[in-house]
């Protein structure tokens, strides 16, 4: 695993969060939630080595956080913070490109190879109109994609990211969360963000952070959901679909989390199957195939070899 926290409590001088148990790797889409003040964003700066666990390991790599130098961990993690310091008289071009000099000394000029990935992130985030704008002249919207985009220049195997949809409109938070999911999927990248808007963020996660009553509960998106009623009021916008869905019979909430399951995992036309959810256990049927389910978790190895 990529990421490992072993059996560690994050705060300051009291934990926030205890006993956390859990790690994620590379490929891994996952979705930090709970209430403001549970601790989100002080977790992301422990896993970064700015504030120091206050008992257990954090493992980056194999190695312990603690070990690692600033530079050593931002070679292995890029992050972007929901509130961020603007450079001054610093353009789109200027602060994307500064995702590159992470792996260069300061002095160093950008190749051409290095100058095209700049370019082909900025065009992947539809800044191409504002490349050569002052970052004081963007909207919020445009400011936050542009700080996303410093960090996927900076080709770091894992991605942290505090809230990346603030500030963002539909369309914009589909493509952020979209480019994301290419870029842990294609690219082998582990992306852990927080959000706010968890309803839509759920559809691009494989699994999910909660955090609850000083706890963190982790697991496969769907299972986690499912678990705990304190999250869930959800009607989601589940759009763009792919595929043709199977039949479905279950209760509404299920229902959802099923069809948020098969768009994110699956491009394979399920119109054949039928998912029956039966005390607690997923009945899945097709023609000469009959199988049961206990979780999301199980499911999904049944789902990529239908591929």
């Amino acid at each position: 695993m990529f990421l490992q926290l072993k059996y560690t409590d994050i705060g300051y001088k009291t934990p926030l969060i205890k006993g956390v148990q859990t790690s994620l790797d590379l490929g891994d889409v996952c979705l930090l939630i709970g209430d403001n003040g549970t601790g989100k964003t002080t977790l992301i700066k422990s896993i970064l080595n700015q504030i120091s666990s206050l008992e257990g390991e954090i493992l980056l790599n194999q190695k312990d956080i603690k070990t690692l130098s600033a530079k050593a961990i931002a070679k292995q993690i890029a992050v972007v913070f929901s509130k961020s310091q603007i450079p001054d008289n610093y353009t789109v071009t200027d602060l994307i490109s500064l995702g590159k000099y992470i792996h260069y000394p300061y002095y160093f000029e950008l190749n051409k190879k290095d100058l095209q990935k700049v370019e082909n992130i900025i065009e992947s985030l539809n800044l191409s109109q504002y490349k050569n704008l002052t970052l004081d002249k963007l909207s919020d919207g445009n400011l936050q994609k542009a700080f996303i985009g410093r960090a996927i220049a900076q080709n770091s195997p894992m991605i942290i990211l505090d809230e990346p949809t603030t500030h963002l409109d539909e369309s914009n938070k589909y493509m952020i969360l979209s480019l994301l999911r290419d870029l842990a999927k294609m690219h082998n990248k582990l992306i852990l963000f927080s959000s706010h808007d968890w309803r839509l963020a759920k559809d691009f996660s494989d699994k999910i952070w909660f955090v609850y009553h000083q706890e963190l509960h982790s697991g496969m998106a769907e299972d986690i959901l499912i678990k705990h009623d304190e999250v869930l009021n959800l009607k989601s916008k589940i759009g763009k679909e792919k595929f043709a869905l199977p039949t479905i019979i279950s209760p509404d909430l299920e229902g959802e989390l099923l069809r948020s399951f098969l768009m994110k995992n699956s491009e394979k036309n399920l119109s054949e199957f039928q998912f029956e959810l039966k005390d607690s256990v997923w009945s899945v049927s097709a023609t000469d195939f009959q199988q049961n389910f206990y979780s999301f978790e199980e499911m999904l190895g049944l789902i990529k070899n239908l591929h």
